[in-house]
């Protein structure tokens, strides 16, 4: 006779009814799902539309991407201009929570001629070391001054076209209407916001944040359509995207 338990039982006796480790697993997956259901049905109540409607799961989505863990992608900072150093700050801190962990920073920089690109680069390069700013890449774009791609001017000028006007604009409608002559006079900046949605959409596009220096117009010499029109040309259609900018005061400190 085989005996296979202890006490002389067979184990087929002796087992107990199921497995105690399938059934807690069970138990245990069965509550995370009722806490996902839970976490989801407590943001549709917290988050509502106008009139109270339930916003969509795209929507409920978008509003909390910066609480949850993100895949792995690149946060990429387009700094413009020297503002103290916050649009840097900012994205660098972003990468030391759990949530953005897995991003890696890649920093895009303005070049004033294509002839210095490399030193431009490796200035770049050394800034970010100093400030201990870890980065994956750095890349200095040397031709935001050229001329945009015509399909890029029609989109724009098609983005405009119910706020321009060919007369002269009133005081009653000053700073809510583009006259011909401001268009004529920002030609130059316009231009060169639509060259940096044509950068943004070559290089950024498959990003997971995008941080950008907030172009800041010149008091009174700019109407409100044109520029959030240069805001809306930067913006459209990208992956999330922070615009940010100092009072240049800085918030970057590095050992000498």
């Amino acid at each position: 006779m085989v005996v296979d338990g202890i006490d002389g039982t067979d184990s087929e006796a002796s087992s107990p009814p199921g497995s105690p480790q399938v059934e807690r697993s069970t138990v245990a997956t069965d509550a995370n799902t009722e806490n996902s259901k839970k976490r989801r049905t407590s943001l549709a109540n917290l988050f509502r539309g106008p009139g109270g409607s339930e916003l969509s799961k795209d929507v409920l989505n978008n509003i909390t991407m910066f609480k949850r863990k993100q895949k792995k992608g690149t946060i990429d900072v387009w700094w413009l201009y020297d503002d103290g150093g916050l649009t840097l700050l900012v994205p660098y801190i972003l990468t030391t929570r759990s949530q953005w962990s897995g991003c890696k920073l890649r920093v895009f920089a303005l070049a004033n001629r294509k002839d210095e690109l490399d030193m431009e680069q490796r200035s770049m390069a050394n800034l970010l070391a100093k400030f201990r700013i870890d980065y994956s890449d750095v890349i200095v774009i040397p031709d935001v001054a050229k001329k945009a791609a015509e399909s890029s001017r029609m989109e724009f000028d098609q983005l405009i076209e119910d706020f321009k006007t060919k007369d002269e604009v009133d005081k009653e409608n000053d700073g809510l209407l583009i006259s011909e002559a401001e268009l004529l006079g920002q030609r130059e900046k316009t231009n060169r916001h639509i060259r940096l949605r044509e950068l943004l959409l070559e290089n950024s596009r498959d990003s997971s944040l995008v941080v950008m220096t907030l172009p800041m117009p010149r008091k009174t010499s700019v109407s409100a359509p044109l520029y959030m029109a240069w805001l809306e040309t930067l913006t459209r259609d990208m992956p999330p995207f922070l615009l940010i900018r100092g009072n240049q005061t800085s918030v970057l400190t590095f050992y000498s």
